[in-house]
């Protein structure tokens, strides 16, 4: 039986209706917030995670642009997937095709010049950023399924650029939510067993039962717009930031932890990871409170039938709009070219972007793709 449900709060991070809101003041707990000189905008308002209160606890969107589909939508989609034009189940082109406009190109860990950064797409929403001493890698996927069986699900068909274990130094891995083309148990197994106590996990609210269950111990879950700083590294922040998606690892977990994106602060350099999302207010929140951003990776791909994937994914002209929501000085595209999750045509996502950027007077410097493996530098 449903007892409550909390909806969109103060910047102080409170929910619930207005007379909730002064009745819980003094016991709910605030945002975790870490002092220092980054000199952001705490004052903004944003907007807090919403938690519908029924027999279980599950997190909700609280956005007014968010709806989740229903049965008939889901048995539609399946009748898209197996009887339109595009199979879902086959690779999207020949393989010569794919290593034209696709290339896999073997990654290059030269560090960056101390005051620059450095980004590494492996794939899909996994890079590696690399600023101000630090390394962190976002939601690693390199298993060749993204699914919860060996033997079905989304296939890769570009390969991952490296192994676990050819990866250089990591100091922390943000992971936006539990989908399995987000959160793969084997890449994190693996990670565990290279690094072990030496690496932070971020995750989000809800989330790290499921990591202490697979054997990592350094790990630190955050609500939205919660702040902690990264182990020996009291000038580095992250913060968990909001998104419009869901989350769900099984058929009765959904809602169950939270969803979101990352900022993360160093010294000299900001870099924002956009995670999975539909397009929301809450980008210009993040935007407010912590742009700019020295370099974001926001997601491109994955968006067609609009219908059905509108409010979960963006295109790439709302993915121009995040860029501009947080303020980003340079961005690379994610979430596309590497699991066939959806029915655009596996370049579309490129040629979109690069349409609207010319529609919005902005340069491939500006919001950039890369190939597998490729790295990127900025001075």
């Amino acid at each position: 039986m449903e007892t409550n449900e909390e909806t969109v709060g103060n910047h102080q991070g409170e929910t619930g209706t207005v007379s909730d809101i002064q009745n819980k003041m003094a016991t709910k707990e605030p945002a975790k917030i870490v002092e220092g000189s980054w000199n952001h905008r705490m004052d903004s308002e944003v907007t807090s995670s919403k938690v519908k209160r029924t027999v279980f606890k599950n997190y909700v969107n609280p956005w007014k642009s968010w709806t989740f589909p229903g049965l008939i939508d889901f048995i539609k989609l399946q009748r898209t997937f197996m009887f339109g034009e595009r199979n879902l189940m086959k690779k999207p082109a020949d393989q010569e095709e794919l290593d034209e406009n696709l290339p896999v190109v073997t990654p290059d860990w030269t560090s960056p010049p101390d005051d620059g950064i450095a980004v590494t797409w492996i794939g899909h929403a996994s890079v590696l950023a690399r600023f101000d001493g630090i390394s962190v890698l976002t939601d690693p996927v390199f298993s060749n399924r993204c699914s919860p069986f060996s033997f079905a699900g989304p296939k890769r068909y570009r390969p991952a650029p490296c192994t676990v274990q050819e990866l250089p130094h990591i100091d922390a891995v943000v992971i936006s939510h539990a989908h399995y083309d987000h959160l793969d148990k084997h890449t994190v197994v693996d990670l565990n067993r290279k690094y072990g106590s030496n690496l932070r996990w971020f995750v989000p609210k809800g989330l790290r039962k499921w990591f202490e269950s697979v054997g990592v111990t350094d790990v630190v879950e955050l609500n939205w717009w919660d702040e902690e700083v990264l182990p020996n590294h009291d000038n580095v922040k992250f913060v968990f930031t909001p998104t419009q998606h869901w989350s769900n690892r099984g058929l009765h977990d959904s809602g169950s932890h939270l969803w979101g994106s990352w900022c993360v602060f160093g010294p000299n350099r900001s870099f924002f990871f956009a995670g999975d999302t539909g397009y929301c207010e809450a980008f210009q929140e993040i935007g407010k409170r912590y742009g700019p951003f020295d370099l974001s990776a926001i997601p491109i791909g994955a968006y067609e039938p609009r219908w059905f994937m509108g409010p979960q994914h963006v295109n790439p002209e709302e993915a121009v709009k995040i860029h501009q929501d947080v303020e980003s000085k340079k961005t690379v595209g994610i979430h596309w070219g590497t699991f066939v999750l959806t029915t655009e045509h596996y370049m579309e996502p490129k040629t979109k972007l690069e349409e609207e950027l010319v529609k919005q007077g902005l340069s491939e410097e500006d919001f950039f793709t890369l190939k597998h493996g490729e790295t990127k530098y900025f001075s």
